[in-house]
């Protein structure tokens, strides 16, 4: 007899019901549900199964209950027909045990391109599709809610989670999030949007106090998560570690209710990060209605602020019903019997196309790519051709059943390798793999292999035999720890030496060398693009990424990838760089268990508390804005033919403003081109940056010569800025200029309209305001 079974009999005599008449979950009206469940009950279930230690394993979720591998569990109540929920991460795909006690199988997931790979699709309908393949495997894997997506802005390049993150702009955010939301959530299964709100460094993460403008509040960090939560109406949205302006999110009832439920209209749950915030009885008040993965001493604070006075009851019932109505749509509830047999063939092919949809070519000079027929051999250099990043670190992480290297991919394509080298980089590697703790770097980046120094006298052999060269440099982030300048932004001098040496023999044989950037985020590229004939980002591609490669390099499929960030000359150069920390790993890690032990930072900036002194002027708003060079622009990326602009139009609709333009293939292959429409507002009453994106479209396939119109709607809304005067959204009269762009610097054709008249939304809550604000609206 099960412990609850066990409790329903002491408990049973005290309600004077028998276990058929016991009011239960889904066939009786809530209220009776909620009236017959004791105040333990309630508790437990606002603060899931967890009563695990506080350390970096189940900081990022871990649980042996029904579904090893997955977050965590909540906390059933069998006698009311209560079952328990499986949450599981994570953004890249499914994050279980790919190994089970007692079982001679295995539970393998698929690992997708990470979300930074997604965004540079610029292509909601193949990220749908990939929503509706990782849902598929939520589903079928017996799990209820993937945490995911995550949709924090990737403020500043050296954020060690900015692969799980789509792009700097909060509309391109916006876009892909729902997209994907939408696709999980058509399995019967939900989704948790992450993290709520403004996570955007790892170093110090839990306690990191981010003050931040109201301005900069709406239009940056909140409005991806606006768009997602009004569109796509996910089950969950998880609260995020941090403090806004002095308070931390999951304790911020004018974050989880006054924005979140009150102005946006949210219907969903919320609940914590692991070990999120301070006050388990703040929380519950606040409207974060699951406490995860709980613990002993949180039930115990709420149960002693309800027997104090400090906590009511009613915001108690309040969450537990929230849950009680999520429990309600899950298929554990629904009875859905699960195979653990998902189609992973299907989703890998999925996950090539993405791959290859997402890769952006930097730089192709002296038609270097696509790889003509005359190109049989190849030569690769660099670690990461051999072994592949196919995704980053901590609960991004999947166990996927293989990844597909570069040099794999290019074999699989029918080109010759060198088997030779092949195996003389893989016995290096995995000498230098045995030297590294997995007990110490089981879900923190581990540190970065030197790369491989192969003998002069086999790199002049290879310059001789082989065709063409190609150079993989990887990197890898993830949870804990944020990236440094010095050798990780920048490359290392091993990894310079490398590529100096393979491009001066190769061209010396006079033949091309191709560098493949196989990372989750930004890269120093200005100090040596100079020196190889074509640069191809392959970002972390999921398992398939080799073959993904192999379809770009061999000309199968043209580029059609778009930044969705911009790539700064210099860190300096990032508005964000001065108001960010820059820290060794091991002192990150350190700062982040201060939390655990009690400990307490000195008001560190950028570690205890950081300035996001930039306001608006986030990513190519301020490069644009300023006047900064970049190294690559924010939505570029090339392609292996021509695309001409035409015929631009912009019309009055009910709905706002459809703008559309001509796109015609006028090059020599086929291909996608995506448009992007900036809008440049008058800016007399605000400042404004000097343009924003509004809208964007991927065309389909074009063979040459061929055309397609594209419309793009702008909604009259989301011309608006918010005044701070007011604090409302407010479209300014005046003048405005459409520009339709192959990336916010390559402007192709503009247009003019006007907006007649100011208009002005309805006052919003004054809240989340930084001190000196508040301490002003005080007075």
């Amino acid at each position: 007899m099960s412990r609850f079974l066990f409790l329903f009999c002491l408990l049973a005599p005290v309600f004077g019901l028998k276990a058929d008449e016991l009011p239960k979950l889904g066939k009786v009206p809530l209220d009776e549900v909620i009236k017959a469940m004791t105040t333990d009950e309630k508790i437990r279930l606002l603060t899931g199964a967890g009563e695990v230690t506080e350390d970096l394993r189940a900081a990022i979720g871990y649980t042996d209950k029904i579904v090893p591998g997955a977050a965590g569990t909540t906390s059933p109540v069998e006698r009311l027909g209560i079952p328990a929920m499986v949450l599981a991460d994570g953004p890249s795909g499914l994050r279980i045990d790919q190994e089970r006690e007692g079982s001679n199988r295995t539970y393998y997931c698929t690992a997708f391109p990470v979300p930074t790979v997604l965004a540079s699709t610029w292509n909601t309908g193949l990220v749908n599709l990939v929503g509706k393949a990782m849902g598929n495997e939520v589903l079928e894997y017996n799990c209820d809610i993937l945490l995911a997506p995550a949709l924090n802005i990737h403020r500043n390049p050296l954020c060690g989670r900015n692969y799980e993150y789509y792009s700097e702009d909060p509309y391109l955010t916006g876009c892909m999030a729902t997209a994907m939301v939408q696709g999980i959530q058509e399995n019967g299964v939900g989704t948790s949007i992450k993290h709520f709100a403004v996570n955007n460094q790892e170093t110090n993460r839990i306690a990191n106090d981010a003050i931040v403008s109201p301005r900069a509040l709406r239009e940056i960090y909140l409005k991806g998560f606006e768009m997602v939560v009004k569109e796509a109406k996910p089950w969950i949205v998880m609260s995020s570690y941090n403090k806004i302006n002095g308070e931390y999110t999951s304790e911020s009832y004018d974050l989880l209710t006054t924005i979140l439920r009150d102005e946006w209209d949210y219907k969903g749950i919320v609940v914590t990060d692991w070990f999120g915030g301070r006050d388990a009885v703040a929380q519950v008040v606040a409207g974060n209605d699951l406490i995860m993965p709980g613990k002993v001493r949180q039930q115990d604070s709420i149960r002693q602020a309800l027997k104090d006075g400090r906590l009511a009851m009613a915001d108690v019932d309040r969450n537990v019903r929230r849950i009680l109505e999520l429990i309600l749509q899950t298929p554990r509830f629904k009875g859905y019997v699960h195979s653990d047999n998902p189609d992973l063939k299907a989703h890998a092919a999925i996950t090539r196309d993405v791959a290859t949809e997402g890769m952006v070519l930097l730089k192709n000079e002296r038609q270097t790519l696509p790889l003509g027929d005359d190109i049989k051999t190849i030569a690769v250099f660099g670690n990461t051709s051999y072994r592949a990043v196919a995704g980053g670190t901590g609960s991004g992480d999947v166990a996927e059943a293989y990844t597909v290297s570069l040099e794999e991919g290019l074999q699989n394509a029918g080109y010759k390798m060198d088997a030779g080298i092949k195996k003389m980089y893989e016995e290096y590697i995995d000498t230098e793999e045995v030297k590294i703790d997995k007990k110490i770097y089981m879900h923190v980046t581990p540190p970065r292999i030197l790369e491989y120094n192969l003998p002069d006298d086999v790199m002049r052999k290879k310059a001789e035999e082989a065709d063409i060269a190609m150079v993989t440099i990887g990197r890898n982030a993830g949870e804990y720890t944020d990236r440094r300048v010095e050798g990780d932004f920048k490359l290392c001098d091993d990894e310079v030496q490398m590529l100096k040496k393979v491009t001066k023999l190769f061209h010396q044989a006079g033949k091309h060398v191709v560098v493949i950037l196989n990372i989750g985020g930004v890269v120093e590229t200005a100090s040596w693009c100079e020196l190889p004939d074509a640069i191809l980002v392959a970002w972390q591609g999921g398992q398939e990424s080799g073959n993904s490669l192999a379809d770009i390099l061999s000309g199968k499929v043209s580029p059609s990838g778009k930044l969705p960030m911009t790539f700064p000359i210099r860190y300096e150069d990032a508005a964000s760089s001065k108001n960010f920390p820059v820290i060794e790993a091991e002192e990150a890690v350190s700062i982040y268990r201060e939390f655990f032990t009690g400990a307490k930072g000195v008001d560190r900036p950028n570690v205890d508390y950081t300035l996001y002194e930039e306001g608006i002027f986030v990513g190519y708003r301020y490069f644009d804005s300023f006047d900064v060079e970049t190294a690559y622009p924010f939505g570029h990326g090339l392609s292996y033919t021509v695309f001409k602009y035409s015929n631009p139009h912009c019309i009055m609709t009910d709905e706002g403003y459809e703008f559309s333009c001509t796109v015609t293939n006028s090059g020599e292959t086929a291909g996608k081109e995506v448009v992007q429409l900036y809008v440049s507002a008058p800016g007399l009453d605000m400042v404004k940056p000097e343009k924003e994106l509004r809208a964007f479209a991927k065309t389909r396939l074009l063979a040459l010569g061929e055309s397609e119109t594209v419309k793009m709607v702008v909604k009259i809304s989301d011309l608006a800025s918010f005044d701070e005067n007011t604090f409302s959204w407010i479209i300014e009269a005046g003048k405005y200029q459409a520009l339709w762009g192959a990336s916010s610097a390559d402007i192709r054709l503009q247009k003019k309209f006007d907006v007649e008249a100011e208009i002005k939304g309805s006052e919003l809550y004054r809240v989340l305001l930084p001190k000196k604000e508040l301490n002003e609206l005080k007075r």
